[in-house]
């Protein structure tokens, strides 16, 4: 394979990925409203030249190029996260900003970026006759935002696709991942007695109650597991509700929501029971349970599951880990950084639940996730394109 040639291409179509995405971000597409977006992915799908683009029943875009006998699979989720306070954006995050070297925007680095590349990498291919045997599949998910791992569950259990492995092109800065911890979505709630505010000892009062609990999670962060590369499992409280008759009663219910992360060697059963150990949960009588998620996607398909998203780790001497970093050395001329993800991806289902191998490598930055003023780098665009067009034959003449 002529390297060179690859980047050169990749270079040739700079302009086409940039404009792409400029698209797609001025495309709300926050989850379960990803309808218009993941139309105009289908629309570059088919001008780029994929030999079939489907829309499964969820409403996730599948597109196919060649016909080999090895399915190799690279993701985006295509949903973003809202906009937050406007007043902490110099552009508007819709209509964006770009100059020679970053385009900014809602949903540049995660993570639009990524689709702008896989699908030129496709066009990539077909100029350069780089089919070899296998069938790339690239999806443009939705929902992950809400759900991470959601649509592959049903990708895998509902269309039956199972590839050999998934490059997920989640922002890692050009670097390769080869993991993330994992997490899980926590309810704790504890039940008191309404009476009226200016007697409150005639009640019990189920904020008072949540107060200790609040205490003793705090501490318990500091003392979970830790694994050495994905390094310390974590907690936060990240919501606070309360029921009461009225702002002069006593409170009669009080529920945290927790953000539980979980490195390699937790599981939910564990996670959930180091909160009922808790002195203050026992005594309280706290309820401690798992949250589920059961939002309809934008084709008003409902697919329910426990709010639990594990952890997983890829062998760096793994073939699909070997490939990425061929591919890398003979395209840049240097070693890659492999490391792993801070935060979440659709790689908990494919990995996690399933035990299809998965690779990180894409454009973009992990701490533009979900921040104001998000942006992406052109550069980056390119070399990902580039990458995404040479990792599967690269993958099947090797492995």
């Amino acid at each position: 394979m002529e390297f060179d040639k690859v980047l050169k291409k990749a270079e040739e179509y700079r302009k086409d990925i940039s404009r792409f995405l400029r698209d797609m971000v001025a495309i709300p597409s926050e989850s379960c409203q990803e309808r218009d977006v993941i139309l105009r992915i289908k629309e570059e799908m088919e001008k780029v030249g994929f030999d079939k683009v489907e829309i499964d029943p969820m409403g996730n875009i599948l597109g196919y190029v060649g016909k080999g006998s090895r399915l190799i699979a690279m993701d985006a989720h295509i949903d973003t996260v809202g906009v937050g306070d406007l007043s902490l954006w110099e552009v508007d995050p819709y209509e964006g900003y770009e100059d020679d070297q970053v385009i900014v925007g809602r949903g540049t680095s995660d993570q639009e970026g990524g689709m702008a590349s896989m699908v030129y990498a496709a066009r990539i291919i077909k100029d350069l006759s780089l089919e070899d045997d296998y069938t790339l599949l690239v999806t443009g998910t939705v929902q992950e935002e809400d759900c991470d791992g959601l649509c592959w569950q049903y990708i895998i259990e509902e269309d039956g696709i199972r590839p050999e492995f998934v490059v997920i092109t989640e922002p890692t800065s050009l670097n390769i991942y080869r993991g993330q911890r994992g997490r899980m979505e926590i309810k704790v709630k504890t039940k008191g007695l309404s009476c009226h505010g200016s007697v409150p000892e005639r009640g019990d009062n189920a904020i008072y109650k949540m107060a200790p609990i609040l205490q003793e999670l705090r501490a318990l962060h500091e003392n979970l597991h830790e694994d050495p590369f994905l390094g310390k499992g974590s907690l936060t409280v990240s919501e606070i509700f309360f029921t009461s008759p009225s702002r002069c009663a006593v409170a009669d219910s009080c529920w945290i929501s927790i953000d539980r992360r979980l490195t390699w060697g937790e599981t939910w059963e564990k996670a959930l029971q180091e909160i009922r150990n808790l002195p203050s949960v026992k005594e309280s009588g706290a309820e401690v349970s798992m949250y589920s998620y059961d939002k309809p996607s934008y084709t008003g398909l409902v697919y329910p599951t426990e709010c639990y998203f594990p952890a997983w780790v890829l062998e760096e001497e793994h073939p699909a880990c070997q490939a990425t970093i061929k591919a890398y050395k003979n395209l840049f001329g240097q070693d890659p950084f492999v490391d792993k993800w801070g935060f979440s991806t659709n790689g908990v289902s494919i990995m996690g639940r399933y035990g299809i191998p998965c690779i990180g490598f894409g454009p973009g930055h992990e701490d533009q996730a979900h921040a104001p003023n998000e942006r992406t780098w052109k550069d980056e665009l390119v070399k990902a394109a580039a990458m995404y067009a040479v990792i599967p034959s690269i993958y099947v003449q090797n492995y």
